[in-house]
């Protein structure tokens, strides 16, 4: 499941994952980026894995004709708050290959962090890096 959250960053998108992401959890994120998109040329995304237990084959499938549609350079910055290792390993690997996209990943205690950083950009004290 996908949770949109309401944030006050105009340019910024943000949701919570908590389970299985369906393709109509992906087709409300997209949308909502395209939305942005429209209007901002350029947009934040803030995402929170709360837990994950994978994502439906369609949903994937929406995702890459997205991105195939937009391509990412509309992509500012990315957030992600989780606690879960293998999702700061991934998204430190993610920061590598996507260098035009400012990612950070935040620990579930660092919420503020992620929206400042959404919201300001640099963050110090945010690292891609897994120790």
């Amino acid at each position: 499941m996908l949770e949109m959250i309401q944030t006050d960053i105009e340019d910024a998108v943000a949701w919570r994952i908590v389970g299985k992401v369906t393709e109509e959890d992906m087709n409300l994120a997209l949308d909502a980026v395209r939305n942005k998109i429209q209007i901002h040329s350029e947009v934040s995304v803030y995402q929170e894995i709360e837990s994950f237990d994978g994502v439906e084959f369609d949903a994937i499938m929406g995702k890459m004709k997205f991105l195939s549609e937009f391509g990412i350079s509309q992509f500012k910055r990315i957030a992600v708050v989780t606690d879960k290792q293998w999702a700061q390993r991934l998204i430190a690997w993610e920061d590598k290959v996507f260098r035009s996209i400012d990612m950070r990943v935040f620990g579930t205690d660092e919420r503020d962090r992620a929206f400042n950083f959404l919201a300001y950009g640099d963050d110090p004290g945010s690292s891609p890096q897994v120790a």
